[in-house]
């Protein structure tokens, strides 16, 4: 089996896989609150659940913390249904955007201009902010080198051999951060997430028509099985 590099992943993700905004809702957040509440959204749904609550929120009510924070809950509730666990989430965004208000006076970009660790530590005392959660604000909205890892990144990074099984997130984040260059860090996630989408999907997989097979234990292993 051929040695996996970055460059391949990259090289050959790219050459296969075109997406817009549409593919990914989060990148259409034009604020660092607008990103934090569509990330909160996303959690346990699909991306189109996430668009269609994101639109309705948007056109409803607003998505700016005092917006969201005079809103009536049963409102903020109703805009997004489509998202799954709607009642956490409206009691969730309802808290940050008290939070935002109080502390941050509105506006979240503060909290980049500190190093990143302190900065991740800073977004997970946020209520419904995990790691995964820190790092896309970190790494969309405040341009830090960090790596966010959903589903999609997991699966394909562990097929691949860039993770092992065992790793935990934050194992898996700090080899991914290894193996890709910092500059390389927003696209190749995007990259992992489209490729997990399209072809490395969690059942039947389309090993034979990937185009890093050759670099794949796991999927030249499935091909001979099929």
């Amino acid at each position: 089996m051929k040695k996996l590099s970055s460059n391949i992943v990259l090289k050959k993700l790219e050459d296969e896989i075109r997406f817009d905004d549409k593919d990914f809702p989060v990148l259409s957040s034009k604020t660092p609150f607008e990103l934090l509440i569509a990330t909160i959204l996303s959690q346990n749904t699909s991306d189109k659940n996430t668009a269609k609550s994101l639109k309705k929120l948007r056109e409803r009510i607003g998505i700016t913390p005092e917006k969201i924070l005079r809103a009536d809950l049963k409102v903020l509730k109703s805009a997004i249904r489509s998202s799954g666990l709607y009642n956490v989430k409206a009691t969730v965004i309802k808290k940050l955007a008290k939070i935002v208000i109080e502390k941050y006076g509105g506006r979240l970009e503060q909290i980049f201009e500190k190093p990143l660790e302190e900065a991740r530590s800073e977004l997970m005392s946020l209520p419904g902010v995990g790691p995964k959660t820190a790092d896309v604000m970190l790494l969309f909205a405040g341009g830090k080198p960090t790596f966010p890892i959903d589903t999609h990144v997991s699966r394909v990074s562990r097929r691949l051999g860039i993770v092992d099984e065992k790793d935990d997130y934050e194992e898996a984040r700090v080899k991914l951060m290894k193996f890709f260059p910092p500059k390389y860090y927003l696209k190749a996630h995007l990259l992992l997430i489209e490729h997990g989408r399209r072809t490395c999907k969690a059942k039947n997989p389309l090993c034979r028509n990937c185009v890093l097979l050759k670099y794949c234990s796991f999927g030249q292993l499935l091909s001979k099985k099929l």
